[in-house]
């Protein structure tokens, strides 16, 4: 059990410039006994109430050096302070708030909310056992005009969809790694680091790109980028989430339309899947 969308913007001041962490948190424990189902006995039972004040103290007290970092903290604070809890797993979600620029000048307090991917992280601690960090990026949306396309594919007399070399590809991707010991991890960086792999493997060099045979072939070159340069990652988890776009028919308007105009398929979606690991 435990308390869900915990919601509070964490503001920090030096002189007159401002840091701001938006997170959204939940925080769920697995007691020793299950008397509380079974006997209706709630003497162990530490209220949800009293795990959102929890969370907030800690914030307070101890800032949100990383969304992993204060993930830690929580799970931390309730194996150290209640002897009753034996499992506690926390989830922590960033609204992505960036710096404003003016003239290429970081303002000192002012924001913008840009929305390229929602950070997030999840931190589990048994009691005895090993801490457990997960850390993703979700809702990051991409797009490349060219370089795409779906060909060679198993057909038989249900199949209705036409081969193409040339396509859009867009998709919302889900990406969620896990860690192997933490040692001091610079865990903003890393971050950083995944996400800069994510966002070259799905567009290639920048001057020409890069030819994606399918859906599964992208999604399969982002986590081998992502395993070849970020050893700290051990497990990554891709789901790209597919939006179509079917090129406008205006041949009854009288003009020819090369791919300049297209909507998108609002149902159904494709999806594909992966989970890759090191042996």
């Amino acid at each position: 059990y435990g308390k869900n969308t915990i919601k509070f913007l964490r503001l920090h001041r030096e002189g007159k410039k401002h840091f701001v962490k938006e997170v959204e948190v939940c925080a769920h424990l697995r007691l020793t006994s299950p008397q509380e189902y079974l006997e209706g006995n709630n003497s162990l039972v530490i209220p949800t109430d009293t795990i959102k004040n929890i969370v907030l103290v800690l914030a307070k007290k101890n800032g949100i050096p990383s969304l992993e970092q204060f993930a830690i903290d929580i799970c931390n604070h309730f194996m150290t302070t209640f002897c009753q809890v034996a499992y506690v797993k926390t989830y922590v979600q960033e609204v992505p708030w960036q710096r404003l620029h003016e003239d290429g000048v970081p303002h000192i307090h002012s924001f913008i909310c840009v929305p390229d991917g929602i950070r997030f992280c999840e931190a589990e601690q048994c009691r005895n056992g090993p801490l457990v960090v997960f850390a993703g990026i979700k809702d990051l949306k991409l797009m490349k005009t060219t370089q795409s396309g779906f060909e060679g594919f198993y057909k038989n007399e249900h199949t209705t969809l036409p081969e193409r070399h040339d396509r859009i590809l867009c998709g919302e991707l889900f990406c969620k790694w896990s860690y192997g010991e933490c040692k001091d991890f610079d865990f903003d960086c890393i971050w950083k680091k995944i996400r800069e792999c994510i966002l070259e493997a799905f567009a290639g060099p920048p001057d020409c790109g890069e030819y994606s045979p399918s859906y599964q072939k992208t999604v399969n070159c982002i986590q081998m980028l992502v395993l070849s340069r970020v050893s700290q990652v051990q497990v990554i988890e891709a789901v790209l989430n597919n939006t179509f776009y079917n090129v406008v028919d205006m041949k009854n308007l009288g003009l020819t339309n090369d791919k300049e105009v297209l909507v998108p398929v609002e149902a159904p979606y494709g999806s594909c899947a992966c989970t890759l690991g090191r042996k």
